[in-house]
């Protein structure tokens, strides 16, 4: 953020746009600049439809006990007008210590307070939904170098292709993208993350886990919590995994079709488990079997964090089969 004076925080700031990521996030910046320069800031949010002016005389009189103060006004397009006349008569007089900050649609109603609070030196922070693609592209790029990574425009274009246009999804997946790879994105490292990951499920989680493919594993496991799969059946499909495995090569040699009436599975499932067979050892599987049942208990029980539990249990599971590597 830079080195943060009293002098260096407008005493008006205008929050301009229906993008509610966009806006929440000037707020919560300008809550953070004034906290660098006074920790005991006191921060107050109204509702503009609702408030009065003899409230508004209260909100920006000076504080008994001094200190810093942030005055939220969220909607200042539904301020009425007698509101609007008076904090516009306050903005060219503001207070040194108290720094308001508006919320405003940016639409037509409500537009000559927000005009006025312009006029009036207020400083203007842009929060409007983006409207077209090339917005979107430059504003995953800039959250990318937000959290300290780099982008390129075609990576940028790729990312918005497998999660969608929606902010709060593009940020989260900027974010979990840095934190999850060197910071450099390309277009390679977007597709090899989100490849065919919008039909992840606990199988997916599951089938990589088997056969020893730690990175495969962990990629399906973030992508499937982060898009909504329930924790849930995905430790089912981990536990289905390693019983499969464990009863398919007790079961001895034989093709698909001749096991399939003695296990009363499907040829194809049998088929699928002696290939991610290969590898295991009856004392892997075993431990493999535990460490499912483990995972289980913790997932169903309400763990504190279920997403550790998961994480922990590929990492063992993997584990068991090298362990047990012939």
């Amino acid at each position: 953020m830079g080195d943060v004076t009293p002098a260096s925080l407008p005493p008006i700031l205008l929050v301009l746009g229906d993008e509610e990521l966009l806006a929440t996030r000037a707020v919560t910046e300008a809550v953070a600049r004034a906290r660098e320069v006074d920790a005991d800031v006191d921060v107050r949010e109204y509702q503009a439809g609702s408030l009065t002016v003899g409230e508004i005389d209260e909100m920006l009189s000076p504080s008994l006990f001094g200190g810093r103060r942030v005055l939220v006004l969220r909607s200042g397009q539904d301020a009425r007008k007698d509101l609007s006349a008076a904090l516009l008569a306050y903005a060219k007089n503001p207070d040194p210590d108290v720094q308001l900050v508006v919320l405003h649609l940016g639409g037509a109603k409500g537009r000559a307070f927000a005009d006025g609070l312009r006029s009036a030196g207020a400083t203007v922070v842009p929060a409007a939904k983006l409207k077209g693609h090339r917005d979107r592209v430059a504003f995953v790029r800039e959250e990318i170098r937000r959290n300290g990574g780099t982008c390129t425009e075609d990576a940028a274009e790729a990312l918005i292709a497998a999660v969608g246009a929606d902010l709060r999804e593009l940020a989260a997946a900027c974010s979990q993208l840095v934190a999850d790879t060197d910071g450099r994105i390309g277009a390679e490292t977007v597709s090899r993350y989100y490849r065919g990951r919008v039909e992840v499920t606990g199988f997916t989680v599951a089938d990589a886990t088997m056969v020893g493919d730690v990175p495969g594993a962990l990629e399906a496991l973030r992508w499937a919590l982060h898009v909504g799969v329930d924790p849930v059946p995905i430790a089912d499909a981990l536990a289905d995994g390693v019983r499969t495995v464990a009863r398919v090569a007790s079961a001895g040699r034989g093709s698909a079709y001749q096991l399939a009436s003695s296990l009363g599975m499907p040829a194809w499932k049998i088929e699928r488990a002696q290939r991610q067979g290969r590898g295991w050892t009856p004392e892997g599987l075993v431990e493999a079997m535990r460490v499912a049942a483990e995972c289980n208990a913790a997932v169903k029980g309400g763990a504190d964090d279920r997403a550790y539990a998961l994480e922990r249990a590929v990492f063992s599971v993997a584990a068991a089969r090298r362990g047990g590597a012939r």
